[in-house]
């Protein structure tokens, strides 16, 4: 059983950036100050050159943070650093110099073509930032329905099976998940991942999630004081299951419901394995 659960957890270890070095509103601050820092960069840069050649097209130079910033830092900061780099170029490189007044309308011209290829570039990168943030989540929860197919059909008994899928449900959606064993009315046996243990008014929610073969939301009505969303898991032997997981209602994913259906079935089939198995070992022999 050890061996097995240290196995899925190094299988399934969440990416480095699970864990933000700062609360939200200091790492949201810090990628605005990294944006306004390259752009500072790149102010310094295009000055210094200015003053050593004449190079035409040299706005494009604060192109270079606001990529930078879509890329690693996100839409806002990308977006700061095209109105920073449209400001600067203004500011330090169109005369009057050490103005935003500008004199000559093509000045003008420049300045706003600027910002639009800015906006246009953060947009680009920004896109492109969340597609490969999306593979690589899409990338880590297909490693964790592997490994916990491969591990579930090997564990040994009932317990290692709840308490493997209760950790697989609990990496996959990096929220608090509960699966429980429910045998008649009653709930047999228990396993749960994360801090939030089910109260009473969540475990009768369980149970009217298996009795009429539907999903049970949380916080929503008839389960408002339910922090859970409860799915049942049909067997056609042996004792049913319920998995749960405790989204925050501000944050429940989309359609959590295909994910969640593939744990549900492996589970079932392995439920319905080990129960044909210990049936197995239970009959006399002949």
């Amino acid at each position: 059983m050890t061996d097995v659960e240290s196995k899925l957890r190094q299988d399934i270890t969440p990416a480095s950036d699970a864990v933000p070095l700062f609360g939200p509103v200091a790492s949201e601050l810090m990628r605005y100050l990294a944006s306004i820092a390259m752009t500072a960069a790149a102010t310094v840069v295009a000055v210094g050159v200015d003053t050593k050649v004449a190079i035409p097209n040299l706005s494009l130079v604060f192109v270079v943070p606001v990529i930078i910033a879509g890329v690693s830092l996100g839409l806002g900061p990308s977006l700061c650093s095209a109105i920073l780099g449209a400001l600067a170029f203004n500011f330090f490189l169109t005369e009057p110099r050490y103005s935003l007044a500008v004199d000559d309308a093509a000045n003008i011209w420049a300045i706003g073509l600027l910002f639009v290829v800015g906006v246009i570039v953060s947009g680009v990168a920004f896109t492109s930032r969340q597609r490969a943030t999306e593979a690589a989540l899409l990338k880590r929860q297909t490693t964790v329905l592997q490994v916990y197919s491969r591990d579930v059909v090997a564990a040994g008994n009932t317990k290692a099976i709840l308490s493997l899928t209760t950790k697989t449900l609990a990496a996959l959606f990096q929220v608090p998940a509960v699966v429980m064993l429910v045998s008649g009315d009653r709930v047999v046996s228990l396993e749960q991942a994360g801090d939030v243990e089910p109260r009473e008014a969540e475990l009768e929610a369980a149970r009217s999630s298996l009795a009429t073969g539907t999903v049970m939301r949380g916080d929503v009505y008839p389960n408002l004081a339910a922090r859970f969303d409860f799915w049942p898991v049909q067997t056609a032997e042996g004792p049913k299951a319920v998995v749960g997981l405790a989204f925050d209602p501000d944050e429940r994913p989309a359609a959590p419901d295909t994910l969640v259906n593939i744990v549900v079935r492996v589970l079932a089939l392995v439920l319905e394995r080990q129960h044909a198995r210990v049936g197995r070992n239970a009959r006399p022999a002949s």
